[in-house]
């Protein structure tokens, strides 16, 4: 099974027991997280669900492994022959997610229903 999420401004493919990195986000090493923008599901033998945008009940629960920083990116600025060089650097921060559960909309209200009855 694999799903499809939007954050940080991009979306990113998964599967369980993955690991990924994204945009930083506040949350400390070892908790869990639940991403709730899910855009498709699929099972892996061909049948997919796609939300609109997004899947209602949807989720992907993954758990916090490391809150880092990239490489350096070397921005470097010059015009020639005018004596104009600049030179900048920067890190990015990341948060490295490991997937654990990936839950669909229909699983999610049958447990619901079930635990109601």
């Amino acid at each position: 099974m694999y799903a499809v999420f939007a954050s940080g401004g991009k979306q990113h493919r998964v599967q369980v027991d993955t690991l990924i990195d994204i945009e930083k986000l506040d949350t400390p090493v070892g908790e869990e997280i639940t991403l709730s923008e899910i855009l498709v599901i699929g099972d892996g033998t061909g049948k997919v669900e796609v939300g609109t945008p997004y899947i209602e009940n949807a989720a992907v629960i993954a758990e916090v492994v490391q809150q880092a920083k990239n490489k350096k990116l070397v921005v470097f600025k010059s015009k020639r022959r005018k004596g104009y060089k600049r030179k900048l650097g920067h890190r990015q921060q990341f948060t490295r997610l490991r997937i654990t559960e990936i839950r669909d909309g229909n699983n999610a209200s049958e447990e619901e229903t079930q635990n109601g009855s």
